[in-house]
């Protein structure tokens, strides 16, 4: 039986990129991991070790920092565009451009009202994530989402009606916190759009949802944040959530004499439910 190379891509990963935009009164602060990966003719690199098709990851890393002074001035996923583009154009042998962007979001401090012109604070779990897809032959993909996204609330959420076995101690709740470490990402109907708006409408409609919905379980909150989206922005095809179940167990004060009327917890990290899911449109 003969053997022969399956698919294969390479690229740079993790080239993190620190970029300031010096207005006339203010500078914008930002930071970036960027990955590279082109998928193309590279078997004889494989099978030869022929390396004439295949540009370096250096090359690919020193591009990122090189189109970023021109062009990384405003979202992530424009910058996306500008790399895939300028890899296809540059390199025949490629067929496909895969760059993600996974930004660290930074906010100028404000006191007494106003704010700093080139102070800021960041460092939370919270970032912005972009996937751009290019073939060589065809129109562009992207993607968007949210990674890193702690949510809580306490209260309007139940888990109920579930089917109990011998091995089942999980008491049935009508009120609960729900909290979870989101993440999510959409994919749009095209690559000439406000993704600047796009972005924060659809994060501000799954904090909207989230905070709003009576929740009968992870699921039926997952759904009704996809749900929203999609019928909000007709932009967005389809979108994809992750949402682990952050467990706050409540604590027995029966021991000291005290009842706990839901008050008390114990957050635990370990074990978590994971629950995932992706809405289409019909």
């Amino acid at each position: 039986m003969p053997i022969k190379l399956g698919t294969n891509a390479y690229g740079k990963n993790a080239v993190n990129l620190s970029r300031i935009i010096r207005h006339a009164d203010h500078h914008e602060f930002r930071q970036v991991s960027v990955s590279v990966q082109l998928t193309g003719d590279f078997e004889a690199a494989h099978t030869l070790g022929d390396n004439s098709l295949i540009l370096p990851t250096d090359t690919q890393k020193n591009t990122v920092y090189a189109l970023a002074k021109e062009h990384f001035t405003s979202t992530i996923e424009a910058f996306g565009l500008v790399l895939a583009r300028h890899f296809i154009s540059r390199n025949p042998q490629v067929s496909k451009a895969r760059i993600e962007l996974v930004e660290h979001l930074w906010q100028r401090m404000a006191f007494e009202g106003e704010t700093h012109p080139h102070a800021f604070t960041g460092g939370n779990s919270e970032k912005r994530r972009a996937v751009v897809e290019l073939p060589a032959a065809g129109p562009a993909t992207v993607w968007a989402g949210i990674k890193g996204l702690m949510l809580l609330k306490t209260t309007d959420s139940a888990f109920v009606g579930y089917p109990k076995d011998e091995y089942t101690v999980l008491p049935e709740t009508t009120d609960r916190i729900l909290a979870t470490e989101c993440e999510a990402e959409w994919e749009y109907s095209g690559a000439d759009l406000d993704f600047e708006a796009l972005y924060q409408q659809a994060r501000h409609s799954l904090l909207r949802t989230f905070a709003a919905h009576k929740s009968l379980s992870v699921q039926h909150t997952l759904y009704a944040i996809g749900e929203n989206i999609l019928e909000e922005l007709p932009e967005v095809k389809e979108i994809s959530l992750i949402m682990p179940n952050k467990h706050h167990i409540p604590f027995n004060l029966e021991p000291f004499g005290q009842a706990n009327t839901n008050e008390i917890f114990v957050a635990t990290d370990a074990p978590f439910g994971y629950i995932t899911g992706t809405v289409v449109r019909g």
